[in-house]
């Protein structure tokens, strides 16, 4: 019978792979290229994701991780991009290892082991493991989301794990008649939007 922490640990390890899977197949640049107005990259949802798992895992139940720490320094975005001397092979071994570090703490700790978050308010600093895991799962896997997005439109790559898309099976052509189908919906909604009304 499966115990109420392996089922945490398998809704972490979901997004985790979904996450590195993104970046198989496409050049450092693709990977470290920002997609959006604030910055954001595979490359830099990996190295996040890395820092996050440290966090989480380490100091907020008193336990020392000895990577990197991402968040130290100056810039407040420094664990949301990859620096130019950090190579993308540095990153992925760094998020494993981050990842191994999480997974130590999970086995050694009970689902009631108290922790302290420091950087959230007073008021809801204090935390359980098993609050812990299924806050990193669940933002672990926001991140993946923010991934997919940013490998489809690179190369149009798309779902959850490799042979597994996990959208419905249309043709390039049906996805084209999809897309074409919900434009004429957006724009006849700013129509009726934009009409007088009596």
């Amino acid at each position: 019978m499966q115990t109420t922490k392996d089922m945490l640990r398998g809704y972490l390890a979901t997004p985790r792979e979904a996450l590195l899977w993104k970046l198989d197949g496409l050049s450092e640049r693709e990977i470290r290229s920002p997609r959006t107005p604030t910055g954001t990259s595979l490359l830099g949802l990996v190295k996040h994701c890395a820092s996050l798992e440290a966090g989480y895992f380490g100091v907020v139940f008193g336990r020392e991780w000895n990577g990197p720490d991402y968040q130290a320094g100056d810039d407040p975005n420094g664990d949301m991009f990859a620096t130019a001397d950090e190579s993308p092979a540095q990153i992925v071994a760094v998020y494993r290892d981050a990842q191994a570090f999480a997974d130590r703490t999970i086995d050694e700790l009970d689902l009631d082991a108290r922790g302290s978050v420091p950087w959230w308010p007073a008021d809801r600093r204090e935390v359980t493991l098993e609050q812990i895991i299924v806050h990193v799962a669940i933002d672990c896997a926001r991140h993946a989301g923010h991934a997919d997005i940013l490998r489809e439109q690179i190369d149009g790559a798309v779902g959850l794990r490799d042979g597994n898309p996990n959208i419905p099976p249309l043709d390039e052509t049906g996805w084209a008649e999809h897309h074409a189908r919900l434009v004429v919906i957006a724009e006849s909604a700013e129509s009726a939007e934009s009409a007088p009304r009596g």
